[in-house]
């Protein structure tokens, strides 16, 4: 097989093409700890990177690296790095790469728990800008002498921003800068960050790509498209030992994984490529149901707003058109004054009232009450969160069920 395949047969095909032991299709689930060299020299070897191997789990057993090989295909990169969550992907890179006193652009619309990460960091000495991502002129303006990284989501979450990818791409290579994108939300099937020049890209596991809400990880991709050669931050010991193109993500693994110690369980490995092995089939469902189920929330005289980039009237809906497959599986929604949206959601009998999203069950959760609570409403505001915003997760179900669910929800309120 050559790697002209198509996305599925690349996915499906990866494990078995590493020729695991007795014929298996799958990589097994290698439980050990640690390995052990009949040659001491062959363990000194892995230590000091002169050869591949493996010493402790906690920085990579088979099982992960083969779902890290799996990601980078998808992702059409160099080299991943597999951690326990998606949010440990994020913290973990940060953390490898970035100084006191480095200055970080990022949007102003990031994930809650994201948001509050970078705060962490803000308050250890990092310089942390927050800006309007789908105007990449406001990118340009927070630029300053010692930023390093610009950190955008694809689709924002909850309110479905979308960002100006290329144009931040290109501006990033003129200031060569790492060029992050947290690619959850769309996923490698709808969006490769690669096309629009990113450095690092970032992906929760846990969503769309193991998309049975079975497993928690996470994930952090280097395309190859970033010269490391030109970062400062690069620990002496790496430049010396590694080649060029593989010190960040080497960085990454070592301070980041090894150091930081979010690893990924082989058994929610193993969940995770599986379940990856569905990712195309799942999300044209569920984006065709979001499609269809966003329609008729809009046109339904008790929804106030609806933010899905697939509907004509959102903001960024042409931008989206030209970036992504499909418009995704994430959207919300506010009802009209009146209708209260805790009220509402107890009234939803098929979907299930969830904090996690990319599972082939959908999944709704007011926004304002739960993952966004701790920011207060003043960011609420900012990020064009009210308090009356309903996220929804669409799953797979057969699209008359829902739409029956929801109709039969909105006529407990007539």
């Amino acid at each position: 097989m050559t790697n002209k395949k198509g996305f599925t047969t690349t996915i499906l095909h990866s494990d078995r093409l590493l020729k695991p032991e007795f014929g298996a299709i799958h990589q097994p689930v290698h439980n050990a700890v640690t390995w052990g060299y009949d040659d001491v020299q062959g363990l000194v070897d892995v230590f000091q990177n002169k050869t591949k191997g493996y010493a402790y789990s906690r920085q990579g057993n088979p099982t992960t690296t083969a779902l890290e090989n799996k990601v980078t295909q998808m992702e059409q990169g160099i080299a991943t790095v597999s951690f326990s969550t998606g949010m440990a992907a994020i913290s973990s890179t940060i953390l490898a790469l970035m100084k006191s006193s480095d200055h970080i652009i990022a949007s102003s619309y990031l994930f809650g728990n994201t948001r509050s990460v970078m705060q962490t960091y803000i308050d250890m000495g990092l310089e942390i800008s927050f800006v309007d991502s789908t105007d990449a002129e406001q990118i340009k303006n927070a630029y300053r002498e010692n930023t390093k990284m610009v950190f955008v989501e694809t689709i924002a979450n909850p309110a479905t921003q979308v960002s100006d990818l290329e144009a931040i791409g290109d501006f990033c290579e003129e200031k060569k800068l790492i060029y992050m994108v947290d690619n959850t939300m769309t996923s490698p099937y709808l969006f490769r960050p690669v096309v629009v020049k990113a450095s690092l890209v970032i992906n929760s596991l846990t969503k769309y790509i193991g998309g049975h809400g079975n497993a928690l990880g996470g994930s952090v991709t280097d395309t190859g498209l970033f010269n490391w050669l030109g970062f400062p931050n690069i620990a002496p010991i790496i430049r010396e030992q590694i080649r060029p193109e593989m010190q960040g993500i080497t960085q990454i693994r070592k301070r980041g994984l090894r150091d930081g110690g979010g690893t990924l369980s082989p058994e929610a490995a193993h969940s995770i490529s599986v379940g990856s092995e569905t990712i195309a089939l799942r999300l044209e469902r569920a984006c065709s149901n979001a499609l269809v189920l966003a329609g008729f929330l809009d046109q339904h005289p008790m929804i106030s707003k609806v933010y899905y980039p697939g509907l004509k009237n959102h903001p960024q809906h042409e931008l989206a058109t030209s970036l992504f497959h499909r418009y995704g599986g994430l959207m919300s929604f506010t009802l009209v004054d009146g209708i209260d949206c805790l009220k509402f959601l107890n009234e939803l009998k098929l979907v299930i009232k969830s904090s996690n999203l990319g599972d082939t069950r959908t999944l709704a959760i007011p926004v304002a009450q739960t993952i966004f609570f701790e920011l207060g409403k003043e960011k609420r505001d900012e990020m064009g969160i009210p308090d009356s915003m309903i996220r929804l997760s669409v799953g797979i179900e057969d699209i008359d069920d829902l739409i029956g669910d929801f109709s039969t929800a909105f006529s407990a309120f007539n």
